[in-house]
């Protein structure tokens, strides 16, 4: 992806940043947050996942923080929100898709930036799991509400680590090229949308963690 590269930073990532910042937008406006409030949770859950993905594979500071491109994508994202959720609100089928997209791109991203700094295939995998998720943990936190990973039971985590998984595998294989990147991404998008339609959830803890997986 050399040609979509921004100085230290991709295309991708830039995309990945405010897409994910538009979701921690729209918390902080139903949290009714004033505008400074609404900035810093759109930044935090564009950014959150990047910055705990660079601290554990060593590579600081972290591109949240030093990045200008990626910094303004996540307050731009936030700036869009406060002035016009009204109507981003009622695209919350669209969010939706927003949101998956962000949580594929993060996954490539995370997986591959562990990869080249040379983090082996396993701590590529977390890294690609944790940068996908970590962000929406954050936001969650900070609006005094259970992550959405650990409590909704929808299938979030899983499509970020089949999509890291697979990041590796083909990393290893020498397979990992612009085409092969872009299958990932529509793999994890198209597992998280189908996932989200059909009902689909992870086994709740208890008695009755046999039920039925989902409505499917």
């Amino acid at each position: 992806m050399d040609a979509f590269v921004f100085g230290s930073v991709t295309m991708l990532e830039v995309l990945a940043v405010f897409v994910a910042a538009v979701s921690g937008g729209l918390a902080a406006v139903r949290k009714r947050f004033d505008a400074f409030g609404v900035l810093v949770l759109a930044w935090t859950t564009g950014l959150g996942g990047g910055i705990l993905r660079d601290v554990l594979i060593g590579d600081t500071p972290p591109v949240g923080i030093t990045s200008w491109r990626l910094v303004v994508a996540a307050l731009a994202a936030g700036m869009i929100i406060f002035f016009f959720h009204p109507g981003l609100e009622r695209m919350r089928r669209s969010i939706l898709v927003l949101d998956a997209a962000a949580l594929a791109m993060f996954v490539l991203q995370g997986t591959t930036k562990a990869l080249d700094l040379g983090t082996g295939a396993l701590a590529a995998v977390v890294v690609g799991v944790l940068t996908a998720v970590g962000g929406g943990i954050l936001r969650d936190v900070l609006v005094g509400e259970v992550p959405l990973v650990f409590a909704d039971r929808q299938l979030y985590a899983v499509p970020a680590l089949v999509g890291a998984g697979l990041t590796a595998a083909l990393w290893q294989l020498g397979w990992l090229q612009l085409w092969t990147e872009v299958m990932v991404v529509v793999l994890v998008l198209g597992f998280r949308l189908v996932s989200l339609a059909r009902g689909w959830a992870v086994p709740p803890a208890g008695p009755g963690w046999t039920a039925r997986w989902g409505r499917g």
